[in-house]
């Protein structure tokens, strides 16, 4: 989303970085990284998507700092591989854009809150509440967890965003509309049609690549 220093109180990073160590924490420890060792197909999955956003967060916009557009592609990642890879990949494509310069190392907890855990763990609450109402047609899966479950994700992550820059008195709340709020569902669209398409085709072609997809309960 590109947050820099200057744009939230010392109180906000703090909290902020808190909640990001204990996801991160929660996110390596659910990990069964024995098993992922031995699955050269998922480190090859892995660190493929890992570069692919590193990339992709490049292409950006944005009038004012912190309130920058761009497709986040979170959501595809969590149904590939689950929320606690998915963290730990968006936060190596993350650490990418710091490399690069474009992203403060400073701010590298906040961004990843935001930019990386919001969205997979939404997108991974929706794929739940998919699998608990116990759909047996296919389209549901691709509707309501790619693009569905993208357009919100991107919404709650923004959402939020928001919510800090206003508390934080960085920007107003009619600022945060007129630059913002009213881009947001033409943000969702895109997120949900570039996310819903990958995972259409992963469906058809290479369903055994969507890890959070039950094959057994469709018909």
């Amino acid at each position: 989303m590109g947050l820099t220093e200057n744009l939230l109180s010392s109180s906000q990073w703090v909290i902020t970085f808190a909640l990001f160590a204990l996801i991160l924490l929660r996110a390596v420890r659910s990990i069964n990284w024995q098993a992922f060792r031995r699955n050269n197909s998922l480190q090859h999955t892995f660190f493929g998507a890992a570069v692919a956003l590193g990339f992709l967060w490049h292409m950006r916009a944005g009038l004012s700092p912190g309130l920058a557009i761009h497709v986040f592609g979170m959501t595809i990642i969590t149904l590939m591989m689950g929320w606690a890879l998915a963290v730990v990949c968006g936060l190596m494509a993350l650490l990418m854009t710091v490399v690069t310069g474009r992203e403060p190392i400073l701010m590298f907890a906040v961004n990843g809150l935001i930019t990386v855990m919001i969205p997979a763990l939404v997108s991974y609450r929706i794929m739940l509440w998919e699998r608990r109402r116990n759909f047996r047609n296919f389209f549901a899966y691709i509707f309501f967890c790619g693009f569905f479950g993208a357009g919100i994700a991107v919404a709650s992550a923004g959402t939020i965003m928001c919510l800090l820059l206003w508390t934080s008195g960085t920007y107003s709340f009619d600022v945060l509309v007129d630059e913002y709020f009213i881009y947001l569902p033409l943000m969702m669209f895109p997120e949900g049609f570039v996310n819903g398409t990958l995972v259409t085709g992963l469906m058809v072609f290479h369903p055994d690549m969507l890890a959070t997809l039950d094959q057994r309960r469709y018909r």
